[in-house]
């Protein structure tokens, strides 16, 4: 279907956010609503975010550093474990890749390093920094939406939206006041 969808033009429009550590702002997860997928890259801290967001089947998420059973609630340790730490997903006009990010070292080069290990992808979406970073030099794109929660939002809580389509990939940064 993807693949007609894409000839026919189609756009599709994805929420990138992260680190939520147990708590996603509720004006994200309104954005989240109106999107046609949403990603999370990590840092999640409760399923319950993940449901807020919408049905599993929209919602791509990848388990960050804090993503740990001991940070979890025990009942939702079997979600937990069933997150991978790194994931990939097929839009008009390229591929996602989603991380968290913390894996890749030093800091410094991180986005060198990003563009490195995936060569093929329109865009690479990190998290854990907790900072909003749009990379688009070169390709992949290297885009890190902030922090979506309570914690360390420098500036307040915020995202990305992508629209994408066949010929063109576009970003909205999306910030919020603290509440």
């Amino acid at each position: 279907m993807q693949d007609r969808r894409a000839r026919a033009g189609a756009r599709t429009t994805v929420l990138l956010l992260a680190d939520t550590h147990g708590a996603v702002d509720p004006r994200i997860a309104a954005l989240a609503h109106a999107c046609d997928a949403v990603v999370h890259a990590g840092d999640i801290g409760d399923a319950a975010v993940l449901t807020a967001l919408g049905p599993a089947y929209r919602v791509l998420a990848v388990r960050g550093n804090n993503d740990t059973p001991a940070k979890w609630p025990a009942k939702e340790r079997r979600r937990l474990a069933r997150l991978p730490v790194q994931a990939r997903l097929e839009l008009p006009g390229g591929t996602l890749v989603v991380v968290h990010g913390d894996r890749v070292t030093p800091a410094g080069r991180r986005h060198e390093k990003l563009r490195r290990l995936h060569p093929d992808a329109r865009a690479v979406v990190y998290g854990h920094t907790h900072r909003v970073v749009c990379d688009r030099r070169a390709l992949p794109w290297v885009l890190n939406p902030g922090a979506a929660g309570r914690t360390r939002t420098f500036g307040g809580p915020s995202c990305l939206i992508l629209e994408a389509t066949v010929g063109e990939w576009r970003l909205r940064l999306h910030r919020f006041a603290r509440s």
